[in-house]
């Protein structure tokens, strides 16, 4: 039985009097979950209802990990430059340009540095809506000086990776930051200060087989893509069915690959928990 029923004939609203639902208003998860947008970042951008968590940027993890969201950011201003004058599609320099005034970011990384549970922290954030969280030579320039920020401050270190891998615009350029930030990595070790790693959806390529799997302790958020290759290109080069759960945080936590997964509920206590146990001090 319909809810109403229209009376008159011919009834018609001017296209400039329709009023169309503001984009936002809802999100539908992979699952076919609808979730208010107010409700869903209440809930630090967790489906409620199956516990899907939906990818989400420096902005909203400064948030969750930064007490009271303050914190100071780091070589803000530092952007790409297209010194190759590479061309695929589009021009590099034009694709820089576009991303830019659309994500109002200057790069695939941010770096800030503030206080979580009441101690100082500095943490490097990448953001996917950059060009896929690519790396190029500023996200390797902005992770190792966020680097010697801690090791200068004697802080620990966190990386919060996000990344379809290399930024294939720089060529070689891109894949020289995959030792310059391992080296870094090892002068903070040298200093003997933590560095906590976290996994988000996806973390893939040349961010992979570098600072994303070199942390003291390596965690990941539930149900993220984490591998170098993703499943398409393993099952194409293969020929071969992949395991059920293939290169999801649970998969690689089952192998051996992560030492722990963290809600992100929980994210914030636990990565402060790792670092109070690292440096062997009161737990906060």
């Amino acid at each position: 039985m319909a809810w109403f029923k229209r009376k008159e004939k011919g009834i018609t609203t001017a296209t400039e009097d329709k009023k169309d639902v503001p984009k936002g208003l809802w999100y539908k998860s992979p699952t076919g979950k609808i979730v208010d947008s107010e409700e869903l970042e209440r809930n630090l951008w967790v489906s409620p209802e199956d516990d899907y968590h939906v990818r989400i940027g420096s902005a909203e993890y400064f948030r969750i990990l930064f007490d009271d969201n303050e914190f100071k950011e780091l070589d803000a201003n530092l952007t790409s430059v297209d010194s190759l004058k590479f061309v695929d599609t589009k021009k590099y320099s034009d694709r820089l340009k576009e991303v830019t005034e659309k994500t109002k970011l200057k790069d695939a990384v941010r770096t800030g540095v503030g206080k979580s549970k009441g101690n100082d922290i500095v943490i490097c954030c990448m953001d996917f809506a950059f060009i896929g969280g690519s790396m190029g030579a500023v996200v390797g320039e902005k992770i190792s000086r966020g680097v010697n920020y801690a090791i200068k401050n004697k802080l620990p270190f966190v990386m919060i990776s996000k990344s379809g891998g290399a930024r294939m615009m720089e060529a070689a350029q891109s894949l020289m930051q995959l030792a310059k930030t391992s080296s870094k990595l090892a002068q903070l070790a040298e200093a003997q200060l933590p560095y906590i790693s976290l996994c988000t959806d996806p973390t893939t390529g040349g961010t992979t087989a570098s600072y994303a799997m070199l942390g003291d302790i390596n965690i990941a958020e539930p149900g993220a893509l984490i591998a170098f290759a993703g499943p398409r290109v393993v099952r194409d080069t293969t020929g071969k069915d992949l395991p059920e759960g293939f290169q999801t945080s649970e998969f690689l936590l089952e192998h051996g690959f992560l030492d722990f997964i963290s809600h992100r509920k929980e994210l914030k206590d636990k990565i402060n928990l790792y670092i109070d146990l690292i440096l062997n001090q009161d737990i906060r």
